[in-house]
């Protein structure tokens, strides 16, 4: 005989093992979510880490390979290969792929379908016309950290001004040229303005090559870090309007150099 046909029994039990069911379902199901909650916190804390450590392998193969194009070891026009670059570096293909990915978006390599990457001509009438974007800016950038930077800072600009008229004592090329890609980026970080920002990373280091490759027939070295280290200065004082006027002279001698560079109509 069925259970629900015993009188008294089969619906009480039937009526008992539901209630039972409805106590003790919320508990099984908390239970059980919190043992799949507490699965993923491990994979997601695995992925993270993963994700971490991709992001600064790419980043130090941008580093790595942006100061290589702007110093001239990879000339222009130059063929590389995510394959070559690899072995190279000793990084992994995916970091150097996603590096070159962003030099091209910052137009130092030319990514050319089924031909493979090379790296960029330099074009001066190009250079020109992102002087005329750079100059508006780059004051906005200067004016901003004047008034943003924080203590901290502020007292790396005060030091960098001091690198800068080391280097300009002693002529020593390889010191700006690093020294300012810092330079540039703690304005960047200290003007706080992500489009300003984005705008910045898509010149300097065009700009940069550009002087490393010209400036020993047309730039007076000295005077250019002179001038960077009056903008370093006036941030670190926090004064907004000789940061502004900083920049514009130093923007004012690097369009005068680039005009010598060669004679060209713009």
């Amino acid at each position: 005989m069925r259970e629900d046909k015993v009188p008294g029994i089969g619906r009480a039990a039937k009526r008992s093992g539901d209630g039972n069911a409805r106590r003790n379902g919320p508990r099984r199901i908390a239970a059980r979510d919190a043992d799949d909650a507490a699965k993923p916190i491990v994979l997601d804390a695995t992925a993270e880490w993963l994700r971490d450590r991709e992001r600064s392998l790419t980043d130090r193969a941008y580093s790595i390979l942006e100061e290589m194009i702007v110093t001239l070891k990879l000339p222009p026009g130059a063929p590389v290969s995510e394959a070559g670059l690899s072995d190279a570096l000793g990084i992994g293909r995916t970091p150097i792929r996603e590096a070159l990915q962003r030099l091209a978006r910052e137009r130092l390599v030319t990514i050319l379908p089924r031909r493979g990457i090379v790296v960029s001509e330099v074009n001066v009438k190009s250079q020109l016309r992102l002087l005329e974007v750079r100059r508006e800016v780059e004051r906005l950038v200067a004016r901003s950290a004047a008034r943003r930077a924080l203590p901290e800072e502020r007292a790396r600009f005060a030091e960098i001004a001091r690198i800068f008229e080391q280097s300009a004592r002693t002529n020593d090329e390889t010191t700006f040229i690093r020294v300012d890609r810092e330079f540039n980026d703690l304005c960047t970080k200290a003007a706080r303005n992500e489009f300003a920002a984005g705008a910045m990373a898509l010149m300097h280091s065009l700009s940069r090559r550009f002087w490393y490759i010209h400036y020993r027939q047309a730039a007076d070295m000295p005077a250019t870090a002179k001038l960077h280290a009056n903008i370093a200065r006036a941030i670190a004082k926090g004064d907004e309007n000789a940061a502004a006027r900083a920049l514009d002279r130093l923007i004012d001698e690097i369009e005068k150099f680039t005009r010598a560079t060669v004679d060209t109509h713009v």
